[in-house]
């Protein structure tokens, strides 16, 4: 078998959960008299929880520690995450269809370890996961390879044995840089990347219910 691992993204990928991120941006900005614009949410997808709220910290001259507003953004979306966050159109069947085969699969993300775990465990698939890694765990965004690179070594594979599952462009841009064999899930709020995203990415799927056929094809060739 060519490929033996997946990495598979959270939000816009697996969950449909991007808009909350954008939303949460804004109210959290409006919360603290701060003015929101529309590219704050393209720059803080890039980094870290930590980055971010060091971000927020000093580009808005907030009154706030750095874990104030980590725990306020986190406290500000649990709700969703532990409600209501649905899965992306065919995520359930294919996660079982690839686990029935052997196939690793683990989750890489930027979000909140307790985020994470509370959506997949209440979405009934987070057992389907060899293990999930968070940014914060690797101390780095993803604009760098390091979380693609650590969670191939704890899949127990090479690079060249693992496909990457990924919405956003700057994702996409590290993991092929990487070495990576990348696959894009197409997510309404990446929809102005679009034609930059066919370009770089190896392959290019509208919903995970393409997903398994593509997969197997891959590893037949």
């Amino acid at each position: 078998m060519k490929y033996k691992g997946i990495i598979f993204d959270l939000d816009g990928t697996l969950l449909d959960s991007m808009s909350v991120w954008e939303n949460v941006d804004r109210d959290f900005l409006l919360e603290n008299n701060a003015v929101y614009t529309t590219d704050v949410s393209d720059v803080v997808k890039k980094m870290t929880i930590q980055q971010s709220a060091e971000y927020f910290r000093t580009q808005f001259n907030l009154p706030h520690s750095c874990e104030y507003i980590i725990n306020r953004i986190e406290e500000m979306v649990s709700e969703q995450y532990c409600r209501h966050i649905p899965l992306k159109k065919g995520v359930y069947e294919a996660l079982k269809k690839l686990l029935e085969s052997g196939i690793k699969m683990c989750v890489a993300t930027a979000t909140y370890n307790s985020l994470v775990n509370a959506a997949l465990k209440r979405l009934g698939i987070y057992d389907m996961f060899e293990f999930v890694l968070t940014c914060s765990d690797v101390g780095s965004g993803k604009d760098k390879p390091d979380i693609f690179y650590k969670a191939a070594e704890k899949l127990l594979c090479d690079t060249s044995e693992v496909i990457v599952v990924e919405d956003s462009l700057h994702c996409i841009e590290t993991a092929k840089k990487a070495g990576f064999f990348t696959i894009a899930v197409y997510d309404e709020i990446a929809r102005n990347d679009r034609a930059k995203i066919l370009e770089i990415s190896d392959c290019c799927i509208n919903d995970m219910s393409e997903f398994c056929e593509i997969f197997f094809n891959l590893n037949e060739v």
